[in-house]
C-alpha cells in the first residue's frame, strides 16, 4: 500500500492550551478547517453529494459503507471502510505553549488519498487561522502559523508554496524472518481500543491482538492497497490462541474528547502500556504486528489511537 508520510511544523503566534493528547484537538480543528476550503455545494450530507467522490473532506472524514473481511475470511456485517490517514499527535504532555513555540505532529495519507495533499496543507494553515484549544473559537488564542511541511526529512513546504512530493513509501506485509522468535512485547504508546464480540477489551491475549492485526491489514489493503492479501485468517487465529501472556504492565486510560456532531463530551478510552508474550514460534506474527506499528491497530486510528511498538526476542 502506498503511503505518504507527512510532518507539519507549527509555530504559535498567541498563547495556546492544549490537553495532553492532543489528537482529537488537531482531527477536528482539521477537519473543520477541510470542509470550509473544500465544500462546494455547502451539502450536510456528504455520501449524497455528487462530488463526495473527489472532494478531500468527503474522501479522507466520511469514508463509504463496504465489505470487510472478518478474520475467518468470511465477509463481515456492512461497516464503513477505515479513513485513509492516520495521524501522528505528539509525544509529549505539554499543554501550554507560549507564542514561538513549535507543535509539530505527523499525517500518513494512503493510496488515493496522496492526491489531497495539497488539501491538506492548505487546511492545516487554515486551521492555524482560527487556533486549537482552549480559546480558540473567539479567536483570542492557539492561532499557529504553519512553518513547514516535511517528507522523509525532505522540506516540502517552506510557509509559502509546495514543492513537488516525493515518492510514497510502500507499506506491506513481509515474509516471516527465518529465526525462532519465543518471545515478543507490544508497547502500547496511544490507547489501544479494541472491541471482541461486540464489548472493548480491558486486556489482550494474543489471539486479539491477532485478529485485531488481520481486519487492519485486510481493511487496508482491500480499500487502498492491492486487494486483500492471502493470507491463513482462520490458522493464525487460531496458532495465536495457544500464544500466553508472560507478564503485563499495562492499565486503562479514558481521554475525553467533544464530538462537535452529537454535541457531547465522549470518553475514548484503551489500553497503554506493555505485554510481554511466549510462545513456541512467534516468528509467522511478525510480519503482521510490524505493519500494524505503521498505521497503528485498533479503533480511532484517524485520532492518534493504536500507536504500537513491536520487539523480538529470539
Amino acid at each position: 500500500m502506498q503511503t505518504g508520510i507527512y510532518s507539519f511544523a507549527c509555530r504559535f503566534e498567541t498563547e495556546a492550551f492544549l490537553p495532553a493528547f492532543k489528537g482529537s484537538t488537531i482531527r477536528g480543528g482539521l477537519g473543520h478547517a477541510l470542509k470550509r476550503i473544500t465544500c462546494a455545494l455547502r451539502r450536510q450530507d456528504c455520501l449524497a453529494c455528487l462530488l463526495s467522490k473527489t472532494c478531500a473532506y468527503a474522501v479522507l472524514y466520511e469514508t463509504e459503507q463496504g465489505q470487510a473481511p472478518a478474520v475467518s475470511g468470511r465477509t463481515s456485517s456492512v461497516v464503513r471502510k477505515p479513513h485513509p490517514y492516520v495521524l501522528v499527535p505528539p509525544d509529549d504532555q505539554k499543554r501550554h505553549y507560549r507564542p514561538d513555540e513549535l507543535l509539530s505532529f505527523e499525517i500518513l495519507l494512503f493510496g488515493p488519498a496522496i492526491q489531497y495533499l495539497p488539501h491538506v496543507v492548505c487546511a492545516v494553515a487554515e486551521m492555524g487561522k482560527t487556533g486549537l484549544g482552549k480559546g480558540a473559537r473567539d479567536g483570542s488564542e492557539g492561532r499557529f502559523r504553519l512553518e513547514a511541511v516535511y517528507q522523509d526529512n525532505t522540506r516540502i513546504y517552506d510557509g509559502v508554496s509546495l514543492a513537488a512530493m516525493l515518492p510514497p513509501a510502500v507499506i506491506q506485509l513481509d515474509p516471516a524472518p527465518v529465526l525462532q522468535v519465543d518471545r515478543l512485547s507490544i508497547y502500547c504508546l496511544t490507547p489501544l481500543r479494541l472491541k471482541y464480540t461486540n464489548h472493548l477489551q480491558t486486556s489482550l491475549p494474543f489471539h486479539l491482538l491477532i485478529r485485531a492485526a488481520l481486519r487492519r491489514i485486510s481493511a487496508l489493503e482491500s480499500s487502498y492497497g492491492e486487494g486483500e492479501p492471502v493470507l491463513d485468517y482462520r490458522g493464525l487465529a487460531a496458532r495465536a490462541a495457544d500464544v500466553v501472556i508472560e507478564n503485563a504492565d499495562c492499565r486503562w486510560k479514558d481521554i475525553e474528547r467533544y464530538s462537535a456532531r452529537q454535541k457531547t463530551a465522549m470518553l475514548m478510552g484503551g489500553i497503554l502500556g506493555t505485554i510481554t508474550y511466549q510462545g513456541k514460534n512467534l516468528a509467522e506474527f511478525l510480519p503482521l504486528l510490524r505493519y500494524c506499528e505503521r498505521v497503528h491497530l485498533g479503533k480511532q486510528t484517524s485520532f492518534g489511537l493504536g500507536r504500537i511498538t513491536v520487539e523480538a526476542a529470539e
